[in-house]
């Protein structure tokens, strides 16, 4: 039992096939940092050619221009989301409450998240569940799904947000958390109170770029820690430890 609380607070941190590992991780937050950056990108061209405010799971309504589009960004931002939750196994929160398992678990739950997301989408306009009499069940799946995977995502932020293995990035972290909170609470409630609803529409797209660009920008900055290092070292033992592991001690001859 000990064991598994271990892998969950601290996945891949275990030092099995470290070398290995350790040629992995830069490959993989390089791909999880393009892919989350293309699936941006793919969601703001669609966007870009609605001539009328819709909101960002809209683009994937059934019957939409934009549907094939949006299933591939959301694949490519679970996709990549995935992959940098993966090699971010070793960071953790350095508030015990915020620390019952690693941002690994929580990003990669996310991402879990937004692949369900992507594949049940809503039906036409989108009605809000429960809300608009003209939703169903489908509709209920994608905005759970949707809102369980953003809330994941600024739980990630916020435990990243009191790391000190990422002090800079931990108080953008914490700033990012509550911009997208605040960001998409608002355009939710313009959306189930059916006001201002061009304004919820951009408020939702600045939310999700928002929390995209972080996923991109915390996989920037995991690529200056290194691997292994005990999570509660400060930034500068992590690089002396770094450097002392690549100079190796002289041999012994017997």
């Amino acid at each position: 039992m000990r064991q598994l609380l271990r892998i969950a607070r601290e996945p891949f941190a275990v030092p099995v096939l470290a070398r290995g590992w350790q040629r992995a991780v830069p490959i993989l937050l390089a791909i999880g940092t393009l892919c989350v950056l293309g699936g941006l990108v793919v969601i703001w061209a669609a966007r870009l050619t609605v001539p009328y405010p819709v909101y960002v799971s809209e683009l994937g309504a059934k019957g939409a221009a934009t549907s094939g589009a949006f299933a591939v960004a959301l694949l490519l931002i679970a996709g990549g989301g995935f992959a940098i939750a993966v090699a971010s196994g070793h960071i953790r929160s350095s508030a015990r409450v915020l620390d019952r398992w690693a941002p690994a678990v929580t990003l990669g739950f996310a991402a879990v998240c937004f692949v369900l997301a992507s594949q049940v989408t809503c039906t036409a306009y989108c009605p809000v569940p429960i809300v608009d009499p003209k939703s169903t069940v489908q509709d209920l799946v994608h905005t759970v799904s949707a809102v369980i995977g953003f809330a994941a995502a600024c739980f990630a932020m916020l435990q990243v947000g009191f790391s000190r293995k990422l002090p800079r990035l931990s108080r953008l972290s914490r700033l990012s958390c509550g911009a997208v909170a605040v960001i998409t609470i608002v355009g939710g409630l313009l959306a189930i109170v059916r006001v201002g609803a061009d304004v919820g529409a951009w408020l939702e797209l600045i939310g999700t770029t928002v929390a995209v660009g972080w996923i991109a920008v915390y996989a920037v900055a995991l690529t200056r820690i290194p691997v292994g290092v005990d999570a509660e070292a400060e930034p500068d033992t992590a690089v002396a430890a770094g450097t002392d592991t690549g100079a190796g001690a002289p041999a012994e001859v017997a």
